[in-house]
């Protein structure tokens, strides 16, 4: 009789285990963050299960595919952004991986659970059981089990894409200010070279007794200052350049400029709020499961085994009731609400931002453009001085007057240039599209 119990045992968990393998975790997907990226430079790829049905209806994940980069590939900054994402460690689309295994696992909790049971009797004898339980009414706990593991998804969905966003950002950044720091080397490396010409000539003419000490240790001071500037200049270069390389697959030092940046299209919901809208699903969610917790439950059960076949049917809930149980539930019909003000304050946070940039980006270029101009009008007047001053009308602390207000307004443009060019990547970065997708 024993031995039959047992194979029993032995058919219900074959089946069980069966039944459980009938559908893998598939393998054959990849989740990139380059979606359009047909050559594979700067795919960052990781095996992932098959998404399920109801993660491809999700609105978030929908609007995540479907998200475009708004770099140019084949552009100083898509050069870039390729080269750091293939060098990514890719740990966003680990836990994004994750996510979809435990929701993977979470569509069968609504299936009986089955597992032994072995027990030493009050004579020392052992007795093992196998027990069954499923669960019939639950006040819609599993269901809300499941919604939450989609909402982890839709958030690890969203940690890859802000993930993918912020590293591109950080690398642009550090491009930007290696940029910065050549130009303002080489600009600088000028001014040294011309000031060096002036400082020889009023060295001689000290020399000769036609000019003062004073200005000659004018100029040197000067000169001092500049070499200061270019140095400092070189060091930010070099450090910036240092930190990008780290963070990439390939070398970029040859990559050079400013281009490769689009405009992004009107109606992109910012990162922020696609991660307020995966936040309120998991915490509505949660406050479903809590809710659930403290109302009774109806499951059917039983064991068989050495301790005698028993099957019944059980009405429990895992919290018991008290005084405060009233309010607690108030608190969590409350959450759904809550929620969705912090969708809307996020958007507004999102949209403020990006106006904010927007009027600073433009300010800037408008800024950079006068700059310019002045630039020109500067170096026309060194220019008119140098011409006078070799006809004899002109000293030489009134060329180097106007040389300092031609090197001061060509700096300046260059403050401008590369601040307007900031202010357009942070833009990029508060809309989430400075990488495609983030999904498979």
């Amino acid at each position: 009789m024993r031995q039959s119990r047992w194979q029993t045992y032995g058919l219900i968990a074959a089946i069980t285990a069966l039944t459980g393998c009938a559908e893998g975790p598939g393998g054959g997907n990849a989740v990139t963050r380059f979606l359009n990226d047909t050559t594979g430079r700067g795919a960052a790829q990781i095996d992932a299960p098959e998404p399920s049905e109801d993660e491809a209806a999700s609105p978030i994940i929908r609007d995540l595919r479907a998200r475009q980069s708004v770099l140019v590939v084949d552009s100083a900054y898509g050069q870039i952004a390729a080269s750091v994402l293939a060098a990514d460690a890719r740990v966003a689309e680990a836990e994004l991986r994750i996510a979809r295994l435990r929701a993977e696992a979470a569509q069968r909790n609504w299936l009986p659970t089955i597992g032994p049971r072995i027990s030493l009797t009050s004579l020392g004898d052992m007795a093992a059981d196998l027990v069954i339980n499923q669960v019939l009414f639950d006040n819609g706990r599993k269901k809300a089990e499941r919604d939450l593991a989609r909402a982890d998804v839709e958030l690890a969905a969203v940690g890859l894409a802000e993930d993918g966003n912020n590293r591109v950002y950080e690398a642009l950044s550090l491009y930007l200010l290696a940029e910065e720091g050549r130009a303002a080397s080489a600009h600088f490396g000028r001014a040294l070279d011309d000031m060096s010409q002036f400082e020889w000539v009023m060295n001689e003419r000290v020399r000769g007794g036609v000019s003062d000490t004073s200005d000659l240790n004018i100029l040197r001071q000067r000169l001092a200052d500049l070499r200061a500037r270019k140095s400092a200049s070189q060091e930010q270069a070099t450090t910036a350049l240092a930190e990008l390389t780290a963070m990439s697959a390939t070398p970029l030092d040859g990559v050079r400029g400013l281009s490769g940046l689009n405009m992004a299209p009107g109606g992109v919901e910012p990162v922020a709020v696609l991660a307020a809208q995966a936040q309120k699903g998991r915490a509505v969610a949660q406050a479903r499961i809590t809710r659930a917790s403290h109302l009774p439950g109806l499951s059917a059960g039983g064991s068989i085994g050495d301790s005698g076949d028993q099957y019944g049917l059980n009405i429990e809930s895992e919290q018991l009731l008290g005084l405060g149980t009233g309010a607690t539930l108030q608190s969590l019909a409350a959450v759904e609400e809550t929620e969705s003000r912090k969708i809307v304050q996020a958007r507004e946070d999102a949209q403020r931002e990006v106006q904010s940039q927007l009027r600073q980006r433009d300010a800037l270029q408008r800024q950079a453009k006068e700059a310019k101009t002045l630039t020109v009008q500067a170096k026309a007047n060194l220019d008119l001085f140098q011409r006078q001053y070799e006809g004899g009308q002109r000293q030489v602390m009134d060329v180097v007057g106007v040389y300092e207000t031609y090197a001061h307004a060509l700096e300046k443009e260059l403050d401008l240039t590369y601040g307007a060019a900031r202010a357009g990547l942070e833009i990029a970065r508060i809309r989430g599209v400075l990488a495609d997708g983030g999904l498979m």
